[in-house]
């Protein structure tokens, strides 16, 4: 099967909201009156992101969940989709699994994959992500201020459990296992949260690398610090052993384990009614952990108030 036949039978498919699709030189786009465009980039690297025997299936659906997470962050609209990816052969079991992953997602929000490259080598997926957003209503990780309210999304912690499970960290039960597992492997992007935030929020990031990484940049972004409270974040169950080595793992992996994919954003405490009030109408824990605070730095207190020594702050490629 030769690069062209491989994209068109696996990853081509009518693009009625673009004006040029996959088959040309490049994607011809028409944005909307009055919309900006939001774009990112995520690239997914066999071994550093993702296991080699990874389902292809959840792998596809994964690739393109992941990028999702970031319009999320922005609030933006997701459109269209470029793919590139680098094959270290053509599997046409596993192209037919990973596409149909990413295209049963991108169908879900309304995706259109309007381009992309292949090449051998080591596998390699890269998605760029394509979205609209009304002119300067875009949330960025700039405008977080003292006083503000630091909110989370879902649960954290869960997605790195099941990684340490796959590594022989820790042996999980079945049920655990199984919950661990789809949110390592399933995340769910929060682009309805992501969209409804929009005028309530003052600043928002999605928890790829963990919560304490990537609640810094917008802490260095807006230049104010932040205090935490270990014990109101929303975790599962499954964190409440007693054991040294179990908090030990617990703790890093809610802290700074990544993969959760959740929403971390800052408003004003005089919005809690309305976020109480979309929690609810998006079936969605929201849950307030602290506190922006002038400074520098992030300080998480346990219940006592005491602040905790930490060891790790999160994911790093080149640490």
């Amino acid at each position: 099967m030769t690069e062209f036949e491989l994209i068109k039978r696996f990853f081509t498919r009518p693009t009625p909201g673009a004006k040029l699709g996959v088959g040309d030189d490049a994607a011809l786009l028409r944005i909307a009156e009055g919309m900006e465009l939001v774009v990112s980039t995520d690239m997914l690297v066999s071994g550093t992101h993702f296991l080699p025997d990874t389902d292809p299936f959840l792998l596809g659906r994964k690739t393109l969940a992941v990028n999702l997470s970031d319009l999320a962050a922005m609030g933006a609209q997701p459109r269209w989709a470029t793919l590139a990816l680098s094959l270290p052969q053509v599997d046409e079991n596993w192209l037919q699994q990973f596409s149909e992953g990413f295209f049963a997602l991108a169908d879900e929000y309304g995706v259109e994959l309007i381009g992309g490259d292949t090449t051998r080598g080591p596998l390699n997926l890269c998605v760029t992500i394509l979205g609209e957003v009304p002119k300067r209503t875009a949330v960025r990780r700039s405008g977080a201020l003292a006083g503000d309210d630091i909110w989370v999304s879902g649960k954290l912690g869960d997605a790195a459990l099941g990684l340490a499970h796959l590594r022989g960290r820790i042996q999980l039960p079945e049920h655990a296992r199984v919950s661990c597992l789809a949110a390592l492997q399933q995340p769910q992007p929060r682009v309805a949260l992501g969209l409804a935030l929009r005028g309530i929020a003052r600043s928002m990031i999605d928890i790829s690398d963990g919560l304490l990484a990537d609640l810094s940049h917008i802490l260095e972004s807006s230049n104010v610090a932040a205090e935490v409270r270990y014990d109101k974040l929303p975790v599962s169950s499954l964190f409440a052993s007693n054991g040294d080595e179990m908090l030990e793992l617990a703790q890093n992996c809610v802290l700074s384990g990544g993969d959760d994919y959740e929403l971390c954003f800052t408003a004003p405490d005089t919005q809690r009614d309305e976020i109480a009030a979309l929690s609810s109408r998006l079936h969605l824990p929201l849950t307030r952990i602290g506190k922006i605070v002038s400074g520098r730095g992030c300080k998480v207190r346990k219940a006592d108030g005491n602040v905790m020594v930490l060891k790790e702050s999160g994911y790093d490629h080149f640490a």
